[in-house]
């Protein structure tokens, strides 16, 4: 299906702070598409009208996951969304970690502790993260002297209905941070350097962490296990029009996966070489 009218969902929070936004827009023009940046909670949307909605910077979806789940359902009924459906819901529950573990992916080791199960922490510094989260929202670190406080956020999170994953805090996102690679039309395009303030005993207060990024050539070996990871994903959705595997460093310097973003990833549009924004809007609407 050719692609003329193209609906860029965002959230009234993130109006404006999307760095992707400008260059991907400019981008859907040069290719002849028209764009309405809209937000998806809007009553008076007609997404219908629509060849695709793109979900982008749906940042707030986490805090309102029912709603959300009801109007990707919507979407996708009454046109075409990018990622396809049964992608996007997949790609919002961590729990997949899990299978790609399964599958011979290399993933930050994890441990899952779904809601009337107690924590087991890890020696040295974690984390504790919900299954469903954006922007490290309801994310923090700990130290072996705050287990207590550790595990009353476990107890919050299961409160609200969430599996929570606890993962050692790998010693080189200190020090190098993380790496995403960004993957469009199943081809790796870029990637980044990404840094992310991250709360120690304490929760981001804001639609997302701060973070520092900077341009980054990934190296076979990342691009390597990213694949490996976006097979798993196309062996069960086909080939996606984006998706962007986080990757950080072990112990031993082999790359661990730590997400599999498919939802609402930022691409790092200003970190990558000017044609990226034109390979976005060519996945977009082929």
């Amino acid at each position: 299906m050719t692609t003329t009218r193209l609906a860029w969902a965002t959230s009234r929070a993130a109006r404006g702070r999307d760095d992707d936004e400008g260059p991907a827009l400019a981008a859907l023009a040069r290719a002849g598409v028209a764009v309405e940046v809209v937000d998806w909670d809007d009553p008076g949307a007609d997404w219908a009208a629509f060849d695709r909605v793109v979900p982008r910077s749906t940042w707030d979806y986490a805090d309102r996951l029912p709603e959300f789940l009801a109007w990707l359902g919507r979407v996708d009924a009454s046109t075409e969304l990018v990622n396809p459906l049964p992608a996007l819901r997949w790609s919002l529950d961590k729990r997949y970690l899990g299978e790609l573990e399964t599958a011979g992916v290399p993933i930050t080791p994890t441990r899952f502790v779904p809601p009337g199960s107690a924590p087991d922490f890890p020696p040295g510094r974690f984390v504790v993260k919900p299954a469903v989260g954006a922007g490290s929202r309801g994310t923090s670190t700990y130290g072996p002297d705050l287990h207590a406080a550790a595990a009353e956020h476990v107890a919050a999170l299961h409160r609200a209905g969430q599996v929570v994953l606890v993962q050692p805090l790998v010693a080189s996102v200190a020090i190098d941070g993380e790496w995403p690679l960004v993957f469009l039309g199943g081809r790796y395009s870029h990637a980044a350097g990404k840094r992310v303030a991250v709360p120690e005993a304490g929760l981001v207060d804001d639609l997302f962490a701060d973070e520092q990024t900077t341009g980054h050539e990934a190296t076979p070996e990342q691009v390597a296990v990213a694949r490996a990871a976006l097979a798993v994903v196309t062996e069960r959705f086909g080939t996606l029009p984006y998706a962007r595997v986080d990757l950080v460093r072990a112990d031993d310097g082999t790359s661990l996966v730590l997400e599999v973003e498919l939802v609402e990833p930022s691409l790092f549009l200003a970190r990558a070489d000017p044609g990226a924004a034109d390979r976005l809007a060519a996945a977009l609407t082929g």
